[in-house]
């Protein structure tokens, strides 16, 4: 009977196998594939002809819609005639920051050429946009929103709307993204904007339907080059309920005030007589007023917008610092996972080291630069990955920035790259002793707000920190003359981009990569290099991997 005992077992074995496997196939995250066309085109933003960079003949590109853990597959064909990549802004990429389309990651696609972005949009609901990240690319267009919706069964902290609409605003320019790059790099600033946009168009040019009574979702991202904006819709109050995958408290504004990169989602009920009302966007700290709007109709109105456009808040500071504070977490609601996301007490880790990141505007070899902790940015020759990947020496070194402002104003051009190691629970200050209002994004990450203030930073400033219920978000303004701190825990291996959201400042070397490190070889902390990977620089010629 042994025997027979020692087939049943290895029988059971083999179903127990099937089973898992048949489970594991059916059990994988959804694909969702999509194949985008990058052309010139025609465009007629501001009532001048410009030529503009489309996405399958859009501008702006394909909204792209996903559910929490979906995988992206996206196919990117190159008709330019120059190279291309674009990035997605707020996707934190897993262990996986090759496909985070910046130049510290990925090489340029060759006019003519594609590249496939597998992405997986791990534990992340919200609201987000994608750009072209490659010089002045994102002042000729090529950018799009992206919604990620909560699985089924996890519930959200609000009713489902009625509608839901997004609103890609931000500044804009007459002048081409070519003529603008050669401003920076013959050491010019770039010039105040010409126009305001809402989703590619001026004055009027949108209409956003509604029925009275209904509440609708807007997700509102500021996808300009170089001012704050405020929203707000005439008669109508914005309530609060997402920040870059954060749910807030669902507190009640007027206007709400957008910098650089961030991305808000606001219910809006139309509780207002049948009639027509502005969407109003105006930029916030310019001594000239730029203003923009679309329209909110509602069904059956025959009443048209009318009146003055109603005024927003201009060069006052206070009035959007107070705003900022009352931007809150809401801890009982569910975040991509049903646990709430108060569950995470970020509050009660202490951070194992303080970096802090000063902003500044110096001029070097004659030229106008912007830098961080005296270190302007210069660009290698080869994609910081693919070096740190490949060991190819020369292209950069960890620790090429100081951790702290150097207090000199001898700065200088270097590839700035600073190291930390996996699992590390950092403070991060942002320093900004300029008059104008900076913007500060990192990849591949969420961070939390836990504090803001005017004047230098001390350790005493601590004492004011919110340490409960502050917001998680992957964008955060810093007022002028003030600073802006964030803890944030290092738990995505790879090289990420520290970045200025404005575009000129960014492109002249407001900005910085960080490297995640971990000695570990596992798939389990870090994906290796797709095999799809374009190579360029001094990785030309190189293998990636056979499968």
């Amino acid at each position: 009977m042994r025997p027979c005992k020692c087939k049943c077992n290895v029988l059971s074995a083999l179903i127990l196998l099937v089973t898992f496997l048949f489970a594991s196939v059916h059990c994988e995250d959804p694909y969702r594939y999509l194949t985008w066309k990058v052309t010139y085109g025609d465009i007629y933003p501001l009532g001048v002809k410009q030529q503009g960079i489309l996405i399958n003949g859009q501008f702006p590109g394909p909204q792209i819609d996903a559910v929490t853990n979906d995988n992206l597959i996206i196919n990117v064909y190159n008709y330019l005639r120059e190279p291309f990549l674009i990035s997605w802004n707020g996707l934190q990429h897993r262990r996986n920051s090759w496909q985070d389309g910046v130049y510290g990651t990925n090489c340029p696609i060759p006019p003519g050429r594609n590249l496939t972005y597998a992405i997986q949009v791990k534990d992340q609901i919200g609201s987000y946009f994608y750009f072209p990240s490659l010089g002045m690319h994102k002042a000729a267009g090529a950018f799009g929103g992206i919604r990620i919706w909560s699985r089924p069964l996890i519930p959200v902290p609000f009713p489902p709307p009625a509608g839901d609409f997004t609103i890609l605003a931000g500044d804009w320019f007459k002048l081409d993204h070519r003529r603008l790059r050669r401003l920076l790099e013959n050491g010019h600033n770039l010039p105040f904007p010409d126009g305001l946009l809402i989703n590619g168009r001026g004055w009027n040019g949108n209409t956003f339907t509604v029925d009275q009574g209904k509440t609708y979702r807007f997700r509102i991202s500021n996808v300009g080059l170089t001012t704050s904006i405020n929203f707000r819709i005439q008669g109508h109050r914005l309530k609060l309920v997402e920040v870059e995958g954060s749910h807030t408290l669902q507190n009640s504004y007027s206007s709400l005030d957008i910098h650089l990169g961030q991305s808000y989602s606001v219910l809006v009920t139309a509780d207002q007589p049948v009639k027509d009302y502005y969407i109003v966007v105006s930029t916030r700290f310019t001594r000239r007023i730029l203003t923009t709007t679309s329209v909110l109709h509602y069904s059956y109105s025959k009443t048209g917008v009318s009146g003055p456009v109603p005024p927003g808040p201009t060069l006052d500071i206070t009035s959007s610092v107070y705003q900022a504070r009352t931007i809150r977490w809401n801890l009982t609601a569910s975040g991509p996972r049903p646990n709430p996301q108060g569950s995470y007490h970020y509050g009660l880790i202490k951070p194992s080291r303080t970096i802090m990141l000063a902003n500044s505007a110096p001029y070097i070899n004659g030229k106008q630069r912007y830098a961080v902790n005296g270190v302007s940015y210069n660009a290698p020759d080869t994609p910081l990955k693919l070096a740190d990947y490949f060991n190819i020496p020369g292209v950069f070194y960890v620790g090429s920035i100081p951790t702290y402002p150097n207090g000199g104003n001898n700065a200088y051009l270097q590839t700035s790259v600073m190291g930390a190691n996996f699992h590390e629970f950092v403070e991060i200050v942002f320093q900004n002793w300029e008059d104008s209002v900076q913007s500060w994004h990192i990849d591949g990450y969420s961070f939390f707000v836990v504090g803001f203030g005017s004047g230098q930073w001390t350790a005493d400033s601590r004492v004011h920190y919110n340490l409960r219920d502050t917001v998680a978000r992957c964008t955060t303004q810093v007022y002028p003359r003030s600073w802006t701190a964030i803890y944030m825990s290092l738990d995505n291996v790879g090289m990420w981009n520290i970045r200025s959201e404005n575009w000129g400042r960014q492109y002249l070397g407001q900005q910085l990569y960080l490297r995640v490190y971990t000695p570990s070889k596992s798939w389990r902390d870090e994906y290796p290099v797709p095999k799809n990977a374009l190579l360029c620089g001094r990785a030309s010629g190189r293998r990636t991997r056979p499968f």
